[in-house]
């Protein structure tokens, strides 16, 4: 039992980081831009967040967590948010290929990334020297009145840091906002046949702009939740962020394009994800078979899916096409 609580708790953490990157992709897709830049949007609000608070911290003697908080939040969101604007410029104004645009895109971010953190590890005295404690301890705060609630329900599901909770109801707000709201659906006419929409009088353009730097913007959030809750505000340059950001693009397609299925799905991910360490006795060789885990059940779903051929399970249909009014 112990171990399972254990598998769980690692489960939370990793799935909401996967849950941040999804539901931002999901709401990229809806709009009918495919970006498989997320694992560089990730990148890319991780190391923000972790720039803002560090001069802000060693600029006070007493840092305020709250003022923490916000500027890694605004910092995340708004630095994650400009890597979609890229995107969205080189794919709807220039009309450039979405799927190269999205790989470099990630290239770009884990580069980036990885610089500013190396050079923050320098200013700070070398590798391993860099700390934001009161952010981190900002983030890691659990709700109060629920993590005082005491055996293995409590242990599984209330005591983590406040932003696993966020991500759930950022991934609801999602599904009600695609589904119920009139601007979610224009968006997802946008993403099925945009020449349509724009002759009904909805801006394609606006829609594809806002939807991808919003999307991305969220994304940016996983990254931001490695850094300040996993990895305890550290930057660690061990490619992590950057198979839990492909891993939120699988999730997309798990999800059949559904919000609110990325709440359990990536949960069910971080299951996968990390298994293989409960299992006694196994190879080293049985490890990396393992970890393709939630690769295969994505692929599996995917097969599902197609065979089925279920309308609303399949992708939006203008998904990775470029649009423009002189096409129709």
């Amino acid at each position: 039992m112990v171990g399972f609580i254990s598998l769980f708790q690692q489960a939370v953490v990793f799935g909401t980081i996967i849950m941040f990157g999804a539901v931002g992709e999901i709401i990229t897709e809806k709009s009918g831009n495919l970006n498989l830049g997320v694992p560089g949007i990730m990148y890319l609000g991780g190391i923000s967040s972790l720039i803002g608070v560090f001069f802000y911290e060693n600029s006070t003697d007493n840092p305020s967590k709250l003022v923490c908080a916000l500027i890694a939040i605004l910092c995340a969101f708004l630095a994650a948010a400009l890597g979609g604007l890229i995107f969205s410029f080189l794919t709807i104004t220039l009309r450039a290929n979405q799927n190269v645009t999205g790989l470099t895109l990630t290239i770009f971010g884990s580069g980036v990334a990885n610089f500013f953190g190396g050079s923050l590890n320098q200013l700070s005295g070398g590798v391993g020297q860099l700390r934001v404690p009161a952010t981190s301890d900002a983030f890691r705060t659990q709700l109060p009145g629920l993590s005082s609630i005491g055996g293995a329900v409590g242990k599984m599901f209330f005591q983590y840091g406040w932003l696993a909770y966020v991500a759930i109801v950022v991934a609801i707000l999602a599904q009600v906002f695609l589904s119920k709201s009139r601007a979610g659906l224009n968006l997802r006419a946008v993403g099925e046949n945009p020449a349509t929409a724009d002759a009904a009088g909805i801006n394609v353009t606006l829609y594809k702009y806002l939807a991808t730097c919003i999307g991305a913007g969220i994304s940016g959030l996983g990254g931001l939740y490695y850094v300040m809750d996993f990895t305890q505000g550290k930057w660690a340059n061990d490619g992590t962020v950057e198979s839990l950001g492909w891993l939120a693009v699988a999730l997309v397609i798990f999800t059949t394009w559904r919000p609110k299925n990325a709440i359990w799905g990536s949960y069910l991910f971080g299951i996968l994800y990390w298994v293989y360490m409960y299992i006694v006795g196994i190879s080293r060789a049985s490890q990396e078979l393992f970890k393709m885990l939630p690769y295969v059940v994505t692929i599996i779903v995917l097969i599902f899916i197609s065979l089925r051929k279920k309308r609303e399970n399949q992708p939006p249909e203008a998904l990775g096409l470029s649009y423009f009014r002189e096409d129709r």
